[in-house]
């Protein structure tokens, strides 16, 4: 997904965070295809040129309905993540460990049995299922140790301050 971050910051950070819907519709609607199909586009990250044309177009008009709207995207998941964690220290539910370790054990058994040679099915639901498997892993990874996006957004004001040599 670094490809859409590149070419649709936008459309990237809304994907991550609670108005993930608006993104998959303005980039459903700017390619023609089902929603449901968007995952895969992404995943895959090849498109044409009128597609990457199509994807550029839904970034603004994006940026303009979030500016109506009073929209901080990045604000928004900053505080659906936190929310998270508030509900979690004030319920102290047992589930969101227990999912957190089903997620990586299943994706530690698939990493196992790729690794040793074991062919998994070939059939594209399957390897739907375990692109969702390998981002649940990167979901639970950043929900318990932080994402990246506060280091990224350091790393981008840094390479800005600093004079070129």
């Amino acid at each position: 997904m670094d490809w859409l971050k590149t070419l649709a910051p936008t459309i990237a950070t809304a994907l991550g965070g609670p108005l993930a819907g608006m993104a998959v519709a303005a980039v459903s609607k700017a390619l023609g295809i089902a929603p449901e199909e968007v995952q895969n586009v992404i995943s895959n990250g090849k498109l044409d040129a009128t597609q990457v044309a199509a994807i550029q177009m839904a970034e603004l008009e994006l940026k303009k309905q979030a500016q109506s709207m009073n929209l901080d995207f990045a604000k928004l998941i900053a505080e659906d993540k936190k929310s998270a964690r508030d509900m979690q220290i004030a319920t102290k539910s047992s589930l969101p460990a227990i999912l957190a370790v089903l997620i990586v054990g299943g994706f530690g058994v698939i990493t196992a049995l790729k690794v040793t040679g074991f062919a998994l099915a070939a059939d594209p639901t399957v390897q739907d299922l375990l692109t969702t498997l390998r981002d649940g892993v990167i979901l639970v990874l950043s929900y318990y140790f932080g994402s990246s996006a506060g280091s990224q957004a350091k790393d981008q004001l840094l390479h800005k301050s600093t004079p070129a040599l």
